[in-house]
């Protein structure tokens, strides 16, 4: 059976997403600690809010991480400009086939704050 996680987030699609992704390097010096939330699972709950229109704090918890982990994930994958190179890739990817299969891809938007000037 698979996970919520793989469901929202295909085999494709995490492979693709691992290829952007600055790979985080978690340093505990005074060790202990909770485990660093899944990328995977962090990207599937991002996927859910922007494709259901819930807002983070409405994020069901079959997901893992608790909303705020997610919500700073995906702030921090926007400064990292994750998303502009995941959509880069992802179109890179349908282009090197046969033909582009549309339907199969679609781009979700997540309303944020813009931030003053450009």
């Amino acid at each position: 059976m698979t996970s919520l996680a793989e469901h929202l987030v295909s085999d494709e699609l995490w492979e693709l997403f691992r290829r952007v992704v600055p790979e985080t390097v978690v340093v505990r010096p005074q060790g202990g600690g909770r485990r660093r939330a899944s990328d995977r699972e962090c990207l599937s709950a991002i996927v859910f809010v922007a494709t259901s229109g819930c807002s983070w704090r409405q994020l069901p918890s079959v997901f893992g991480p608790a909303w705020p982990t997610v919500y700073r994930r995906f702030v921090c994958w926007s400064q990292q400009r994750v998303w502009s190179r995941l959509h880069r890739v992802i179109l890179d990817a349908a282009g090197t086939g046969d033909g582009l299969d549309w339907p199969q891809f679609a781009v979700g938007a997540v309303s944020v704050r813009a931030a003053g000037g450009t």
